[in-house]
């Protein structure tokens, strides 16, 4: 099976001397590239006589961390040939050697962590942890999806297959069925900016362990990590033109692949509103089949465009009034603050169960009152800047808009500056039609509410269009099997915090207008980007059934 060989990457042991020695020896080292050009990377191409935008630290504006070509409409044109030309061949490789090249790819990342680390840490603005669980989250998706599709792209004979309750598929003298899947073509990636390394690289390397060619569009705030994965990914072994590196304008370079007939699958992190359009986009735009056979014979003319689209969510932790408010405020701080907020998965949503309001109320005004906020290389830094200016700037309406409508419990302080820092905020009395309760922030700012019965809290907590993940904290099994049956949200947390999700322990994905597809480190995720075939031969040789 394909979680048989898989073990996790343990985390950086920040707590020794050692790890912290090489992490500053790393943040030292990309100081040292601070203004460094990065090239687009088009087939054995690096095209540099482009317009660059610049990439700046989150915590000080004025250091330009990179300076990042940017791809134009005739950019796109290139990388879509160049990934068709290879597909061919990538896809037909030997299953077990594109596990290797991923495991390879695997080996490097983690000989490299704490270098790669470091460039999130001033390209996005994440502190050593985060830097360092993205790196982990990375390294744990080239290894379990490489031997997931290994599996998924050997062929195997049906009868060997076995359906739920005991029932086999039937093995018939004189017939051999065997089942497979593989590649479908091309892969547009288009990622964020808050996983910089991990959702790029889970997206990327689901599509190439399936046997397809990617293009990587990555987020305009984290190019510099992506074109390190790109390179890392080339020096392991993936053909230079089975894999691009296309930064640039969402509108003009992410619109363009999501058009273009040459691209088969799209891969999408990002906001509800994108991954909409993105939707409808590829439902007005079928792909034309890149060529069947390495000499260029054709298959079908036309198939549908896949789309695997994660959207985001408003997700809710409900305290039980029964519940460890020791564990439970600790968890939600960590879930609501981490990253100053800026997960898919973070708590926006607080919800207290009777008795146990006043007292998690007086917990959690202390607790993110005492929360360090601060630059990301700062080892001591809890909560970062936010990842620029504009972003700074709407999380701060939605505080005033609180401050209006609701009643601000806590607040931590932020630092005075350039950087883009924003306030740890936590709101109660927020009315259920506010716009603090239903929109995504994407920043520290949680809403409180109060529930006097635990069916209340579950009411409050399913009031969303979101459904991605959610908590529960409680000692009452019956309240607990509850949350299981009702609660229902693509990933449930009971009794820990609701954000860290891990490849092949928490599948994550959700529903509703969280997103469509399969669950990234689920056993399902690659075969999205795959299509199923059956070949059925009549072994009979002038009417004998030979013994299979």
């Amino acid at each position: 099976k394909a979680t048989a060989a898989f073990r996790n990457a343990a985390p950086a042991r920040f707590f020794l001397p050692d790890a912290r020695v090489q992490m500053e020896r790393a943040l030292n080292a990309a100081r040292a590239r601070f203004g460094s050009p990065y090239p687009l990377l088009i087939g054995d191409r690096r095209v540099d006589d482009r317009d660059r935008a610049d990439v700046t630290y989150p915590a000080d504006p004025s250091v330009v961390v990179g300076r990042v070509a940017q791809g134009t409409t005739e950019d796109v044109e290139a990388a879509v040939a160049a990934t068709r030309e290879a597909f061919p061949a990538w896809r037909d490789m030997v299953p077990e050697a594109r596990k290797e090249i991923l495991f390879r790819a695997a080996d490097l990342m983690e000989k490299r962590r704490f270098d790669l680390a470091a460039v999130m840490v001033f390209e996005s603005a994440k502190p050593w942890h985060e830097a360092d669980g993205d790196v982990t989250e990375a390294i744990d998706y080239l290894r379990y999806y490489a031997l997931q599709a290994q599996e998924l792209a050997t062929p195997r004979a049906l009868h060997e297959f076995a359906a739920g309750g005991g029932l086999s598929h039937p093995r018939v003298p004189g017939e051999h069925a065997e089942y497979f899947h593989e590649g479908r073509g091309v892969t547009a990636v288009i990622a964020p900016w808050n996983f910089p390394l991990a959702i790029i690289c889970g997206m990327s390397v689901a599509s190439l362990a399936a046997g397809n060619c990617a293009i990587l569009k990555p987020a305009a705030q984290s190019p510099i990590i992506a074109f390190n994965l790109v390179e890392l990914l080339r020096e392991a072994g993936v053909p230079e033109r089975a894999i691009q590196y296309l930064p640039g304008p969402g509108g003009r370079v992410g619109q363009a692949l999501v058009e273009h007939p040459g691209i088969a699958n799209i891969a999408f992190t990002g906001s509800k509103e994108v991954g909409l359009g993105i939707v409808q986009s590829a439902a007005r735009q079928p792909v034309q089949s890149p060529p069947a056979t390495r000499d260029g014979g054709r298959g079908p003319r036309v198939a549908p465009k896949r789309v695997v689209a994660e959207m985001g969510g408003k997700n809710a932790i409900i305290i039980d009034d029964d519940a460890d408010l020791d564990q439970a405020v600790s968890g939600a701080i960590v879930s609501a603050f981490g990253y100053a907020g800026q997960k898919c998965s973070a708590c926006s949503r607080l919800i207290i169960v009777g008795h146990a309001y006043d007292e998690a109320v007086s917990r959690l005004k202390n607790a993110v009152e005492s929360l360090v906020v601060g630059p990301p290389d700062d080892p001591a830094t809890f909560v970062p800047p936010v990842i620029g200016a504009s972003a700074h700037d709407k999380i701060m309406e939605y505080i005033a808009l609180g401050q209006e409508e609701a009643t601000l419990l806590a607040q931590a302080s932020a630092p005075a500056g350039e950087g883009s820092y924003v306030p740890p905020s936590v709101f109660t009395d927020v009315g259920l039609d506010s716009r603090l309760a239903r929109e995504e922030i994407f920043g520290p700012v949680l809403s409180v509410f109060r529930a006097a019965t635990f069916e209340e809290a579950l009411e409050l907590a399913l009031n969303s269009e979101f459904a991605l993940t959610g908590g529960v904290y409680s000692r009452n099994p019956r309240h607990i099997e509850a949350a299981k049956r009702e609660f229902r949200v693509g990933n449930l947390y009971i009794n820990r915090k609701i954000t860290g999700a891990v490849a092949g322990r928490h599948p994550f994905g959700g529903l509703a207008m969280s997103g469509i597809g399969e669950k990234a480190g689920g056993p399902d995720y690659v075969r999205q980007f795959m299509d199923p075939r059956s070949v059925t031969e009549n072994t009979t040789r002038r009417g004998f059934a030979p013994e299979e």
